[in-house]
């Protein structure tokens, strides 16, 4: 379903897509990554086939791209599109619990926001590839700010990540426990394509990532199994 959200009356409205399966039971609030929106086949592909296993998403785009830029939008106009896009979810399904995060930069800005303030009824948040650093400069400075958000962390992270080196990643989650669980798909990329000698499928790795997220989200999220 097409949908609009207003993030402010200064910055305006931009678009969003809500996919709701009829056994939904979480609501996932999704944010695209810096050079790709909303309509990513990556992220259409990961709605599908957590809609799939009962999980709705809510997609929705940052200011920029919808207003057809390429430059990412300041940190402070992002993670006040995270909010809306938050509050809109709660509108739209309030029987639903909420989770909240996204691919790459979308990602980051939403714990950015939750880090400073806690997103209203979210319970915990889903990396899909948090961008630690930028390709050939590791370090971990990015996450400084993960230790004051309060709810469960995901990180789903490729092995073969430029933004996020493996150790790297691994050393900040570990640093954060209870909090933080890291899952490492063996031979991916930041946009956790494989290696065609790999012998894996990208729907292979799909259903990897999203049993993953369910089986996370039973147990850290939920607080039980069999949702």
């Amino acid at each position: 379903m097409d949908i609009q959200l207003v993030v402010s009356d200064k910055i305006g409205p931009v678009s969003a897509i809500l996919v709701r399966p009829p056994n939904a039971w979480l609501l996932y609030v999704l944010a695209h990554g810096a050079g790709a929106g909303m309509r990513h086949r990556f992220l259409e592909s990961i709605s599908e086939t957590l809609a799939g296993r009962g999980i709705a998403t809510l997609r929705y785009q940052f200011p920029y791209l919808e207003a057809g830029r390429k430059r990412p939008d300041y940190p402070p106009v992002l993670q006040a599109t995270v909010r809306a896009a938050v509050v809109k979810a709660a509108e739209l399904e309030p029987e639903l619990p909420l989770i909240a995060g996204g691919k790459s930069l979308g990602g980051r800005m939403t714990s950015g926001a939750a880090s400073e303030t806690p997103l209203a009824g979210v319970r915990g948040l889903v990396f899909l590839g948090f961008p630690l650093h930028p390709p050939g400069q590791p370090g971990t400075s990015r996450a400084d700010h993960l230790d004051r958000v309060d709810v469960p962390m995901l990180f789903l992270q490729g092995s073969r990540d430029d933004f996020a080196r493996v150790d790297l990643i691994t050393d900040v989650c570990e640093g954060l426990e209870p909090n933080a669980t890291l899952h490492v798909v063996d031979g991916g990329d930041h946009s956790f394509g494989v290696l065609k000698r790999s012998g894996r499928t990208p729907s292979e790795v799909m259903g990897e990532l999203v049993d993953t997220a369910v089986e996370w989200a039973r147990s850290h999220v939920l607080g039980r199994v069999g949702a």
